[in-house]
Order: C-alpha cells, then sequence, then structure tokens
C-alpha cells in the first residue's frame, strides 16, 4: 500500500473503457484519507473515475496484496467534479492555467495536466454554480474546450433548467 503519510493511502477504482479507448485505462488511483473502518475520504479530483468526487467518504476491500479496491460512496462531500479538454491554444500550459484562474474566481478549485490537455476541476457546494456552469456552455461554444460532468449533485442539475 502506497502512503504520501501515516492517514494517506492509494485507493484503486475499476474504469471499463469505450469502444473509443476512453478513459485510457482500466484503473485510476486517488489520494484518500484512512477513516478506520475499512472508510476513506478521497483527498483529490479524479481524472476519469464517475461517481465520486473529492470530499466523499467510500468504503474499500483490500485484496490479498493490501491494494484498497474502492467499493460504494457512504457519506457524498456535495463537491462536483468537472472535467475540461482545454482546446484554445491546443491545451497549452498556459491555457490550462487561464482555465484554472478563471474557475478558481467563481469557487472551483483543480488541476491541469498536460496529457489530454486536461483539467479537473473540484466544484463545492458554495461556489457560484450557476456562473460555473454558464461559463462552462459559453467556452463549449467558443470552442475552448469541451467538458463533462464527473460527480453531480441535485444543486448542480437544478442549475440546468435556470
Amino acid at each position: 500500500m502506497t502512503k504520501i503519510s501515516d492517514d494517506h493511502v492509494k485507493v484503486h477504482f475499476r474504469m471499463e473503457m469505450d469502444q473509443d479507448g476512453w478513459p485510457p485505462g482500466s484503473v485510476e488511483s486517488l489520494w484518500a484519507v484512512d477513516l478506520g473502518d475499512e472508510r476513506m475520504r478521497l483527498y483529490n479530483t479524479p481524472w476519469f473515475v464517475r461517481g465520486v468526487a473529492s470530499g466523499d467518504v467510500i468504503r474499500v476491500q483490500p485484496d490479498d496484496d493490501g491494494i484498497l479496491w474502492a467499493g460504494e460512496t457512504v457519506q457524498p462531500s456535495q463537491n462536483c467534479t468537472i472535467r475540461l479538454i482545454v482546446l484554445k491554444d491546443d491545451g497549452s500550459a498556459a491555457a490550462r492555467q487561464s482555465v484554472l484562474e478563471v474557475f478558481h474566481r467563481l469557487g472551483a478549485t483543480g488541476e491541469g495536466i498536460e496529457r489530454f490537455g486536461m483539467v479537473a476541476l473540484q466544484v463545492p457546494p458554495q461556489a457560484d454554480l450557476l456562473k460555473i456552469r454558464q461559463l462552462l456552455v459559453h467556452g463549449e461554444t467558443k470552442e475552448w474546450w469541451h467538458w463533462e460532468e464527473g460527480c453531480v449533485t441535485t444543486a448542480w442539475e437544478a442549475t440546468a433548467r435556470l
């Protein structure tokens, strides 16, 4: 089991690839804080896993080698996971940083990764959900990025109807 500190561990999520080979792997590992009793609080935003967000508490099952495999979510964090493929400037580091900065001003946090020109956003419930959605739609219309919802809440879904 890999650790960054005594209470941080890697939790592994199984993923299914679609016919186009996406996501680009069958397993994604996320850092989590060990809460005991086979419960972990996710510590980082997933790049590919669907249905979970940073801060969610999940149940894990260790295998015979001690690898922790993700199970059910036992306590959702109310954070959303939104992912973007940045098209502007071919997803350059500067373009990804610009995306992170504009969403940060609306209350989201995240990180970019060079591979695929991606940005993964964590959108907490106190962020300006409506303005974030409007910006996502506007940026897609302008062909600045493509985006997807990795994990959303009912509050996020309500912004689609406004």
